[in-house]
């Protein structure tokens, strides 16, 4: 991802609920899906992922056992609460809104709009 790209605050966390509550999975294989989902757009470093996982679980929204990955390595297995599954459909809430509203800024309401024609946008 173009350093310019960096997630948003809170983002990450964001992404990780979404993934983990598809099925529970551990850093590792979440980081991937984000990775194939995203068509490599998003890279999540272990430097930035494991830390998310742990703020989220201390906050009650994801909890965690001890299994076995796909490579048959032990590995933390984390799984989305139901605390977890409220937090997300609020955090999804947002991000319509959010999204919704900075597509209206971005939009222009006149016939021509200088600024985005001069960039190519439309």
């Amino acid at each position: 991802m173009d350093p310019r790209n960096k997630l948003p605050r809170g983002t990450l966390e964001h992404l990780i609920l979404r993934g983990i509550s598809r099925a529970p999975q551990h850093g590792y294989a979440l980081a991937r899906w984000i990775e194939q989902r995203s068509e490599g757009a998003i890279l999540i470093e272990e430097g930035s992922l494991y830390p998310a996982m742990h703020r989220l679980e201390q906050a009650g929204y994801l909890s965690s056992n001890w299994g076995k990955a796909e490579s048959g390595r032990r590995a933390k297995i984390y799984s989305i609460t139901s605390r977890g599954q409220g937090e997300l459909v609020d955090r999804n809430d947002r991000w319509r809104e959010l999204t919704g509203a900075i597509a209206l800024v971005l939009r222009c309401a006149l016939p021509a709009c200088p600024a985005f024609t001069a960039a190519g946008a439309r």
